[in-house]
């Protein structure tokens, strides 16, 4: 048994040697990186995250040495997210700040960027029992590598924290020191850009609000699964009760929905994610609810509440909202302060022009059932007071998509595109879906007939369906 269990520790310990190796650029015994010769010329690739896609540390202005991972973190997952994601939102200066004074909450920049989007749990608990529901971007990393891209020269990787809005002053100069470094990097060419989900509205936000800098240093945009009109069922939902990343055995060592959803009502990243208001959809999307109405001696009606008209059923069912802190009830309702601060965030979308200069390219999930309509209740067990919606289990009507994001929502872009291809996968499944690693050769003019070793074949699981 003891020997069995050896055995396996040291098969972990050689594929973590392994991923050193590659995260050092991979360099064969000449010295040159492997695919060099062939990624000599190349543009320069940057990979842009979505929500939850980043890692994000903790750190104690009293105490220079802590440092902790508290997302994405498999054990004591919960534990360490209540007690230093839990936050509350500054209107005074638009950002999200932590209930402790104490603590910060940063992104590592290790790795030209791409340490905080490859495995979202770089643990070795994570590779000891497989759990590749955190692999995030790391077998496109391991594609574009083998395609002759090579670390902080032709690739790059931008995590922020998702938690705040898509617009903040932080994450637009972030992203652009990004996008100049790549570019001065590189020699002096054009970057390209690949955004996953809400990575494309961060990058949109910096087109609109940066639209000099970012036709001066930008070539292509490849945009994966962004909701550019929103997710109405999944968002909606999760203002109301929370979101659930993953399911069955693996939740277990997850961050509960409940623990989420009092995160998510102060995040203005999901609030700029509402379905947009002014877009002509085929039908409209709506929130319903089996409501049980004392004034009218207890007769139940469907009462319907579209985009326009949701506001209030959020400021109703969210009026009680607290969290308990340190000892401390905390009140979290719907915050109005952040929502207008998203509709702003949703002008600046709307008003985003692509440049002449650059390509853009769209890639789409289909075929999955996707939230659309929300329910909650039903005629036989309907809701008394609305505040009981928070701790109700939802019934949704679905349309196509990828699990997350519907179909009508990544397609209207409303930019002139080089090609939009929808591709049989989920939300996360796109990043390592073999059908866009080949759209994504063919747009960035890259080639693996070159390869030196083979892309990594491991599953993402979707952390959003």
């Amino acid at each position: 048994m003891l020997g069995a269990a050896l055995r396996l520790r040291l098969r972990v310990l050689r594929r973590r040697l392994r991923g050193r190796q590659r995260r050092r650029g991979g360099r064969s015994r000449g010295g040159r990186a492997a695919g060099e010769e062939e990624g000599a010329g190349r543009e320069p690739v940057l990979l842009v995250s979505g929500m939850g896609g980043s890692v994000l540390h903790a750190r104690r202005r009293s105490d220079p040495k802590f440092d902790l991972r508290v997302w994405v973190r498999i054990l004591f997952a919960n534990a360490d997210f209540k007690k230093y994601l839990w936050s509350h939102y500054n209107a005074d200066n638009g950002y999200v700040e932590p209930l402790d004074d104490d603590v910060e909450i940063v992104v590592p920049e290790d790795d030209h960027g791409l340490y905080a989007i490859d495995i979202l749990d770089p643990s070795w608990f994570v590779e000891l029992v497989h759990l590749t529901m955190v692999y995030h971007f790391h077998d496109m990393i391991d594609m574009l590598i083998s395609c002759g891209y090579e670390k902080g020269t032709t690739l790059f990787g931008y995590g922020y924290d998702f938690r705040q809005s898509n617009r903040i002053d932080k994450a637009m100069a972030g992203l652009r020191a990004k996008i100049e470094t790549a570019y001065k990097t590189s020699g002096g060419k054009k970057v390209n850009i690949i955004s996953h989900s809400m990575g494309g509205l961060l990058v949109r936000c910096f087109m609109s609000m940066n639209h000099d800098v970012f036709t001066k240093y930008v070539n292509k945009w490849i945009c994966i699964a962004c909701p550019f009109q929103g997710a109405p069922g999944c968002i909606n939902d999760s203002l109301l009760t929370g979101l659930q990343f993953v399911y069955g055995f693996e939740s277990f060592f997850f961050v509960s929905r409940w623990a989420m959803h009092q995160l998510l009502v102060e995040c203005p990243s999901i609030y700029e994610m509402l379905p947009n208001l002014d877009f002509n959809w085929k039908e409209k999307p709506i929130i319903q609810v089996w409501h049980k109405n004392s004034e009218k001696d207890g007769t139940v009606e469907l009462v319907q509440y579209e985009a326009t008209d949701c506001v209030s059923l959020f400021e109703e069912a969210l009026r009680n909202n607290e969290l308990t802190y340190n000892g401390k009830k905390v009140p979290l309702p719907f915050n109005m302060s952040i929502f207008k601060w998203a509709t702003e965030t949703r002008r600046i979308l709307d008003n985003a022009v692509l440049p002449d200069t650059v390509s853009f390219y769209n890639i789409y999930g289909t075929s999955y059932d996707t939230p659309y309509d929300v329910c909650y209740g039903s005629k036989s067990s309907p809701i008394g007071d609305l505040s009981e919606v928070c701790h109700t289990v939802p019934a949704y009507t679905y349309v196509d998509g990828d699990g997350t994001v519907p179909t009508e929502s990544v397609m209207a872009d409303g930019f002139a595109a080089k090609e939009r291809v929808g591709v049989e996968a989920d939300h996360r499944g796109l990043l390592c879906n073999e059908n866009v690693f080949e759209l994504l050769k063919k747009w960035l003019g890259a080639s693996d007939k070159a390869m030196r070793r083979r892309v990594s074949k491991r599953k993402v699981v979707d952390l959003s369906s």
